[in-house]
């Protein structure tokens, strides 16, 4: 069975129903397991902005069976190496409270409990990742156009509650994200916001690979933002290089 390897809110819940059917299989059903979605997985089963994500970022709580459920859930279905993986744990963005700010999602196979993060604490892990270069700011006002339109509307009291929650204040954060929440809190046109915002995230993702693709490993986790900086100091004033 063939996968296009791209995750969308269809076929999520299809992947994580066989992955509660396998891991039952494979360690019986007594033992329980638990999966808190977090990034581009945790959007897409809460919102329609985004259309789809490479790969399921997730904190696992289970028993050893699990990882031989994901990679034979993988090999069925021909997903990507590492489809749903825990890499998140090495980023700035995590931090073990997030279990505690998770909400239910669904159980699959009575086996395989699934959660999310909330609204206003995936603003707060997406401000701590702050990558120009992916969806963060762009998911961001996403969240924001969203629940505003079910009647919820996050503050910035709310999201100051969020990140001191999660990570204890605004340390962590970088000044210019920092500005940019303050102006999308005050934006009154968040839908100009967003599209504008997922353009220039989607340019400086496309000058990074074409970068990377003249120079090999030339960018590296470190030097990213950096470059990133070089490149759009480049566009705007090309006479300087």
């Amino acid at each position: 069975m063939q996968s296009n390897n791209r995750f969308t809110k269809e076929n999520i819940d299809m992947y994580l129903k066989e992955l509660g059917k396998e891991y039952r299989k494979l360690n019986g059903k007594n033992t329980p397991a638990e999966i808190i979605l977090i990034g581009g997985a945790s959007i897409l089963i809460n919102y329609d902005f985004r259309d789809m994500t490479y790969d399921i970022d997730g904190l696992l709580q289970a028993s050893s069976a699990i990882k031989d459920a994901i990679n034979n859930v993988g090999n069925k279905y021909d997903l990507p190496r590492k489809w749903l993986n825990e890499d998140f744990k090495n980023t700035t963005s995590y931090t073990p409270r997030i279990v505690r700010y998770s909400k239910y999602y669904r159980t699959f196979s009575n086996i395989l409990t699934v959660r999310t993060v909330s609204a206003e604490y995936l603003i707060a892990m997406k401000l701590v990742a702050g990558r120009e270069y992916k969806h963060d700011l762009s998911d961001i006002i996403g969240i924001l156009k969203n629940e505003a339109a079910k009647g919820n509307i996050i503050t910035w009291d709310n999201i100051n509650r969020a990140v001191c929650d999660l990570y204890d204040g605004w340390d962590i954060i970088s000044e210019s994200v920092k500005q940019d929440i303050e102006f999308i809190i005050k934006s009154e046109d968040l839908d100009s916001l967003y599209e504008q915002n997922k353009e220039n995230e989607a340019e400086n993702s496309r000058r990074l690979l074409k970068l990377n693709q003249d120079y090999p490993g030339a960018i590296t986790n470190d030097n990213i933002e950096e470059v990133l900086k070089q490149l759009n100091k480049q566009k705007k004033n090309p006479n300087d290089f």
